[in-house]
């Protein structure tokens, strides 16, 4: 089905949220890789359902044909108190996606976060923003986590993310400026993108000599309208239904895909959709959706 002359896989996340965990919890890691499997699709990232035995996890994969991308870590490296530990976390986390055969880690700062960030308390209601030192204090921690991933055969690739300090167009400017571009790569994803201020299209054109791995996701803008108006906080605006499959949404994909395409991408992106599975049917949804995107690619003249 994919037209697309990059990789093309799909997150266990339009299956089972990752930040609320409601969301498809009672569904299984066999739902989840057959239906992959019957979409045609032959990459995956790490979900919570999947086994974390890597022997049982090639076993499922494999009997598929799919392949483990890569698998979100968090990072906490804005705080120098954290950095060896955090260092050590990383370093167990790419020896695992090396003896997957992963090539990129998906890696996101959690300081400053209302959700993420294990120092922060229940009551509190804004993302607290770097300040220059601590901006500096990440971005070398970064450029150590991105060595550590060049050491393994992989890329660090940076999620810029929603509800954290890095999400914003100015932010992930910042990010790029600060950090080696030989160690420190981004994930390029388009609902996040929107959400944090950019233009989609924009910010891939900005940036594209540091994108590594993308993910492709679509917004709500009235959902995400009415979710700022109520005030809502990253996982509520999740819960609201804010996010959704390509195609479903506002974001043009034609342009944005279109660019990948002349430019050459040969990388891994990831369909994502991120909602209520109960009430969007991700197999349905992705389907749709990988329909949607092949028809928006130019057939040679």
């Amino acid at each position: 089905m994919n037209k697309l002359p990059f990789q093309l896989g799909i997150h266990p996340i339009n299956w089972v949220g990752e930040d609320v965990k409601e969301h498809g919890d009672n569904t299984t890691c066999e739902q989840i890789l057959d239906d992959i499997q019957r979409l045609g699709l032959t990459g995956t990232e790490m979900g919570r359902k999947y086994p974390t035995d890597p022997t049982a996890l090639r076993e499922e994969l494999g009997k598929r044909n799919i392949r483990l991308v890569s698998q979100w870590k968090s990072v906490l490296l804005s705080d120098q108190a954290y950095r060896k530990s955090e260092l050590d976390s990383y370093r167990r986390h790419t020896e695992f996606l090396q003896s997957m055969g992963s090539t990129v880690i998906s890696t996101a700062e959690v300081g400053g976060s209302l959700h993420f960030d294990p120092r922060r308390t229940p009551h509190e209601k804004e993302v607290l923003r770097l300040s220059e030192t601590e901006w500096h204090i990440l971005a070398e921690g970064l450029n150590e986590a991105g060595a550590i991933a060049r050491e393994h055969g992989l890329k660090l690739t940076y999620h810029h993310h929603g509800g954290t300090v890095v999400e914003r167009p100015e932010e992930i400017d910042r990010l790029m400026e600060l950090t080696d571009p030989t160690l420190v790569y981004l994930l390029y994803d388009t609902g996040h993108a929107y959400y944090g201020g950019a233009d989609p299209l924009a910010l891939l054109r900005k940036h594209y000599d540091r994108i590594a791995y993308i993910h492709l996701k679509d917004i709500r803008p009235d959902v995400l309208d009415e979710a700022w108006a109520a005030q809502s906080d990253f996982v509520g605006c999740i819960r609201k239904g804010v996010f959704t499959v390509p195609g479903d949404g506002c974001i043009d994909f034609a342009p944005i895909l279109q660019e990948l395409v002349d430019r050459g991408y040969d990388g891994w992106a990831m369909l994502e959709g991120e909602q209520d599975p109960a009430i969007h049917n991700p197999y349905e949804y992705a389907q749709r959706s990988l329909l949607y995107m092949n028809s928006l690619i130019r057939q040679p003249s």
